[in-house]
């Protein structure tokens, strides 16, 4: 029984961090921090409940099999420049590459808004 307990845990363990068999990046690139910071964030917007936790853990690994991990780091990082900053800095995270990132993250925020809301 803890033999097979060990061989369970190990092989999910492994289904997270390898790669797909064509080649692309596996489903959970995304580290479990930033998946609990996520959680934390929309479970602070949604309720304190069990029911949240479900629905904002839902949200995010909606999140994270539509946008590898590293486009959602970016699109974060221009939101939080976007608001924080002011002045020129602000607007150097205003240019189009900057927008398609963040309609990337908009959009797989929306599925998860219907899949799990």
């Amino acid at each position: 029984m803890k033999t097979t307990a060990t061989a369970l845990a190990l092989s999910l363990m492994c289904a997270g961090v390898a790669a797909r068999a064509d080649g692309t990046a596996a489903l959970n690139d995304y580290p479990t921090e930033a998946r609990a910071d996520y959680v934390f964030a929309c479970m602070t917007s949604n309720g304190q409940t069990r029911e949240a936790l479900g629905r904002c853990a839902c949200a995010i690994d909606t999140i994270a099999a539509a946008i590898p991990f590293a486009d959602y780091e970016k699109a974060e990082t221009i939101l939080r420049m976007r608001h924080e900053a002011g002045g020129y800095l602000a607007q150097e995270f205003r240019i189009p590459a900057s927008n398609t990132m963040l309609r990337q993250l908009q959009e797989a925020q929306a599925e998860a808004d219907v899949s799990c809301f």
